[in-house]
């Protein structure tokens, strides 16, 4: 209270020394100021050109120090003293973090810095220090600083008013979505994805060319963020969000690929890491888990990267392992996968604002609009100035002798000046000062044509200059040009790859639809090659390399499907996984293909043997009305629906239950009225009605279907035969390469569990009974050996013949060599046949003659004895 009336009423004591205030108030008060301080002048970046102020005094500090891109380089001490000094009253760690940043490629989409030297690298290692570092502003930077001195921005004093510094620069690049931002205020944050520079501009045009573009076409230009350490986008959703309401999410995956050694274990490559991603990190956290024993199934992990060849982190896998099982652990409990908010903050008019895509695009648009505005007056102003200084030049040309005259008998420059313009002709202070300042060499007849020219020249400028402020549409148009001018030259193609998730894209829309040879070797090898690469070839030819196998490797199926339908493939114990088409990795005719057991869940001691390819596996329609047969090596016969297979499982589910010492051998879908033909390696065949196998639960055993004679024997092909399609023939092919047709009626029909008939007569020249085809004139045959040599051929080519034939040779087999497996394709109008060519070894073919057809096989043709 005493203190209170010693006061006087402005607050003051008598002394004038005390000012009480109210505490909350001056706490509010001052934390406000602080953390506006913050949000405006450190943290958070300005829309306009996308820097903070730091990196935007980094950069206007190495321009006034002429480090041009074509400039030598610079100490970095030298920029970081220059920073501190004039413009950034910080500590000089802070300045010089920031500057090694905008230097290091994996940091940045596109670096602004040219860096000399160590600045550090992605394993975490920290750059050296700043006295031994060297800079110069990458070309791209200058882009950003262009025009800066013709008045395009405004300039602000600097910290103690003894320099003044541009508050923005006249950037043409939109580096807010070029590069990004992220950064920590009082009470705000900003976490900003670094985008690709193409589609940014290409996005800034078609708001240029279409002012109310939605955000959802202005993603069809800027279509996802685009990081300087590549990755695979996993998901759309969360950019889809953050685009239209400047919050969301993008979860962000490593690259890697599977290797098989030359020992057979398998190796996880990781080529690519998620943006600030350590590599040494990532490497320790993989070792940890596998010492706590969260990921089993790996030896060793070792991190390889280097400078030159980049990221390279090699994960060992144990024998019996499966890459595909340890890879999405690796993206479960490591960094390899990541997530990142998007929180798109940036200054707006010195005010903090979320923005979404459009707003970012506009705003630099409208921003780039005003520099032109300003950078135009500037020019108009300099070009008139110009203009009204040779104008008088001209003045003086015209009256020559009076002006030197006039000027000989004036007694100071001053009474010249003054002499000048009253000598009535019309000239000002200006002019007549630079009258008095030309040179003697300007009043030759060549210079004055040399000013006259300029000042026409200047006339033109100036009236497009006018016409330029006048018309907003040529602004806009010289923003396009100018937009369009920094694309071509620092533009690239994107490097992080956008992976769509099931719920948000069908990928078959994003697959082209063709058909294609899919192949597993004998050691589960598997690819997919479009079918157009395997070109026609004569009969008996010598055939072509096919796949690249390791040693004592061979193609052991090969299958025809389209790109977007679900292959079903079946085990030889009994069990069913599922596949689309494209899952499959593409691969040329002669690569070796990815191991099987790492797209699906194949445990070691299983391989495939059949595959069906079915177009959509959601038609109800479809799979409650056909069924899948199945048959055994022993000869047993099994029918189930095929909408007991509809349901995908990773782990696969029972398809036959199979008895010990045999195997499944083949798969067929039928609709439920075929005919069922199963051929054994002895030679004989049998047919009967579908209807005599009863349909039973996938867990099912199965009936006999042929009887095998003994150990040695065994079925080597099942066909399922539609009875209304009388141009089908059955074709068999013995492993020495012999073949042909012959008429499905020709086998009469009997009971299941029976002998069969002779379908070709086996000698010791053909070699037992290998396959069997149903087939038509239409199509082609593909035969591929056990060495790698492939054939495919017209089916109208082969002879047909009776049953009891030896057949005709179909391709020519080296010794030691065998048939491992045919395949029907469907021919096709602009597929290449190619005819008889002198090519390599490998690749010749041989018109079919009288040596295919020996009289052993002319004395077969009139055999037709039936074995029953």
């Amino acid at each position: 209270m005493d203190q209170t009336e010693n006061t006087m009423e402005n607050g003051q004591d008598r002394n004038g020394r005390i000012i009480p205030v109210n505490i909350e108030e001056q706490m509010k008060t001052a934390y406000i100021d602080y953390s506006m301080s913050v949000i405006v002048g450190r943290a958070l970046p300005d829309v306009r050109d996308g820097l903070k102020p730091v990196h935007r005094r980094i950069l206007f500090a190495m321009n006034e120090l002429g480090l041009q891109y074509n400039k030598a380089y610079k100490k970095s001490a030298r920029v970081v003293g220059e920073v501190l000094g004039k413009y950034h009253p910080h500590g000089d760690s802070s300045v010089y973090d920031a500057m090694v940043r905008m230097a290091q490629e994996w940091s940045m989409r596109y670096t602004l810095v040219d860096g000399q030297g160590n600045f550090g690298n992605q394993d975490g290692d920290g750059p050296a220090a700043m006295r031994y570092t060297e800079v110069r502003m990458e070309r791209l930077t200058e882009s950003m600083l262009n025009d800066i001195d013709k008045e395009t921005v405004d300039f602000n004093n600097n910290f103690d008013d003894s320099e003044t510094e541009p508050s923005v620069l006249p950037s043409r690049i939109p580096q807010l979505l070029v590069n990004g931002s992220s950064g920590i205020a009082v009470g705000m944050a900003t976490n900003m994805m670094p985008h690709n520079l193409s589609e940014v501009i290409d996005g800034c045009v078609a708001y240029i060319d279409k002012r109310d573009i939605s955000i959802e076409e202005l993603m069809h230009y800027v279509k996802a963020p685009d990081f300087p350490t590549a990755g695979t986008i996993f998901g759309m959703e969360g950019i889809k969000a953050g685009y239209h309401t400047g919050r969301g999410r993008v979860v962000l995956r490593g690259k890697l690929s599977v290797e098989t050694k030359t020992s057979g274990r398998e190796q996880i490559i990781i080529t690519e890491v998620p943006y600030q991603v350590n590599r040494d990190a990532l490497t320790d956290k993989i070792g940890q888990l596998v010492n706590d024993k969260v990921i089993e199934g790996i030896v060793h992990v070792n991190n390889e990267s280097n400078q030159k060849e980049g990221t390279r982190i090699v994960v060992d896998l144990k024998r019996d392992a499966v890459a595909n099982v340890i890879i999405n652990q690796l993206f479960k409990y490591t960094e390899l996968q990541t997530s990142y908010g998007i929180n798109n903050v940036a200054l707006v008019k010195g005010r903090p604002k979320t923005l979404n895509l459009k707003d970012m695009i506009s705003e630099f648009v409208e921003f780039r609009h005003e520099v032109v505005v300003r950078r135009t007056k500037y020019e108009l102003r300099k070009a008139q100035e110009r203009a009204h200084i040779l104008q008088g030049y001209l003045i003086a040309l015209d009256h020559l002798d009076e002006v030197i005259a006039l000027i000989r008998s004036s007694a100071t420059p001053d009474i010249a000046k003054d002499n000048l313009i009253n000598a009535g002709w019309g000239l000002d202070e200006i002019q007549a000062k630079a009258i008095l300042e030309l040179r003697l060499q300007r009043l030759t007849g060549m210079e004055r044509d040399k000013i006259k020219m300029e000042y026409d020249e200047l006339m033109k400028l100036i009236a497009h200059l006018n016409e330029l402020l006048s018309n907003e549409g040529m602004r806009f148009d010289l923003i396009k040009t100018e937009l369009l001018e920094v694309k071509d030259k620092f533009g690239d193609e994107r490097k992080t790859e956008i992976t769509y998730l099931d719920n948000e894209v069908r990928i078959e829309d994003l697959i082209k639809e063709e058909d294609v040879v899919i192949t597993i070797s004998h050691h589960g090898y598997i690819k997919r090659t479009s079918a157009t690469e395997y070109r026609q070839q004569k009969r008996g030819g010598r055939g072509a390399i096919g796949s690249k196998t390791r040693e004592e490797d061979y193609v052991e199926h090969l299958f025809v499907a389209s790109t977007h339908h679900t292959l079903l493939f079946f085990t030889e114990k009994g069990r069913c996984y599922w596949l689309k088409s494209y899952e499959i990795p593409e691969g040329d005719k002669t690569s070796k293909g990815r191991a099987i057991q790492n797209l699906m869940q194949l445990p070691p001691d299983d391989k495939v043997r059949a595959i069906i390819d079915v177009a959509n596996l959601d038609d109800e329609e479809f799979v409650k009305n056909h069924y899948i047969v199945l048959c055994t090596r022993k000869g047993i016969i099994k029918k189930t629906l095929l909408e007991d297979f509809s349901r995908r499982r990773a782990t696969g589910v029972n398809a036959i239950t199979i008895v010990e010492g045999d195997q499944l051998l083949e798969a067929k879908m039928t609709d439920g009225n075929s005919e069922i033909m199963m051929a054994v390696k002895s030679g004989r065949a049998i047919r009967f009605p579908e209807e005599k196998v009863r349909p039973t639960g996938r867990g099912a055993i199965g009936v006999a279907g042929i009887e095998v004679d003994d150990e040695s024997d065994e079925v080597v092909g099942m066909i399922c035969v539609n009875r209304e399609d009388s141009t089908r023939t059955v074709l068999v092919v013995s492993e020495k390469g012999y073949g042909k047709r012959t008429a499905v009626d020709e086998y009469r029909i009997t009971n299941r569990g029976g002998k069969g008939v002779k379908t070709i007569n086996v000698t010791d020249k053909t070699g037992p009974l290998v396959g069997m085809l149903e087939v038509t004139e239409k199509e082609d045959l593909m035969i591929s050996c056990k060495s790698g040599i492939t054939i495919r051929m017209k089916v109208a080519q082969i002879s047909e013949q009776g049953r009891a034939t030896q057949g005709v040779k179909l391709i020519r087999v080296d010794d030691g060599d065998e048939i491992a497996a045919i395949t029907r394709l469907d021919d096709s109008e602009d597929e290449e046949v190619t005819d008889v060519e002198n090519a390599d070894a490998t690749d010749t073919t041989t018109e079919s003659s009288n040596e295919n057809i020996t009289p052993t096989d002319e004395q077969a043709n009139t055999e037709q004895t039936d074995n029953q």
